[in-house]
């Protein structure tokens, strides 16, 4: 983890009497960052890469106010294309409180941006959680609301509308809820941490401009199971991947929500995805 100080603040402490001198400066600003390779992309439960692997990173400016602004990018593929964009770019913006020794609010907003993608794919995703710790185990609980939009909208009712180009309500807006919760717990003595999440997404179950769709049969589960090994600042993950969305589901959508986008397989099958990531 990198830090550092805004000019004034260096400043400041040039003129420092030789006492003060020997005090170190507040850090006003911290950044961080982290470089991922993973075996698949998964939002949500869903593939992005086409159950390819994913290269994946991102950088966080945080004041010691608490507030912070990011990005995080991932390349993309198949159905998380989102009309022809390979790749995925967030924006983060919030800030987060510490309410106690263990307790602290999150409360920002998820720009998502697709460059080179069909029209109105952007959208913009507020979010609140939630994160206590007690001895070895962290849990989260987070809400995540995206107001209506056109990336979000219903505009292909089937996939083979969409395959078609035929569009059944174009400049539809739709909204979209996500709702999860996140539980970890560090093995004593070892560098394993146990890791759980659970997550539901109500919206619209159709197809947005970019015959893609946050909630791809309206509402569904996610969850996944896994484990985190941590040498410095390596970490490498295994973790089972699944959703309640069944193949005859999400008939529907395709070919879009297929392996290949060729009408067969799903890319919402469970899954083992492995990744090693490293952090700074």
């Amino acid at each position: 983890m990198l830090r550092f100080c805004l000019p004034a603040a260096l400043a400041a402490s040039a003129f420092s009497t030789p006492s003060l001198a020997q005090t170190e400066a507040p850090r006003a600003f911290t950044i961080s960052g982290s470089a991922a390779i993973a075996s698949d992309y998964r939002f949500r439960g869903i593939s992005q890469t086409d159950e390819n692997m994913a290269v994946q990173g991102g950088l966080t400016l945080t004041h010691r106010s608490g507030f912070y602004v990011g990005t995080w990018g991932s390349n993309l593929s198949g159905w998380g294309t989102f009309g022809g964009a390979n790749m995925e770019l967030d924006l983060i913006g919030g800030y987060r409180a510490r309410l106690s020794d263990n307790a602290t609010l999150d409360v920002g907003l998820v720009w998502y941006m697709y460059p080179g993608g069909a029209d109105e794919t952007d959208f913009a995703e507020p979010y609140v959680k939630l994160t206590g710790t007690t001895g070895p185990a962290t849990l989260t609980a987070g809400v995540a609301y995206a107001p209506s939009q056109q990336a979000l909208g219903r505009w292909y009712f089937t996939g083979a509308d969409a395959a078609a180009g035929v569009y059944n309500d174009p400049g539809d807006k739709e909204d979209n809820l996500y709702v999860w919760g996140d539980g970890a717990v560090a093995i004593a003595g070892t560098p394993v941490t146990a890791k759980a999440h659970i997550g539901y997404t109500s919206g619209n179950s159709g197809l947005g401009p970019n015959a893609t769709s946050l909630a791809p049969t309206g509402e569904y589960w996610d969850w996944s199971v896994g484990a985190d090994v941590t040498w410095r600042n390596l970490t490498f993950n295994v973790s089972y991947v699944d959703t309640d969305i069944s193949r005859s589901e999400a008939a529907y959508l395709q070919p879009s929500f297929s392996l290949g986008q060729d009408g067969t397989g799903s890319i919402a099958d469970g899954a083992v995805v492995v990744s090693l990531t490293a952090s700074f």
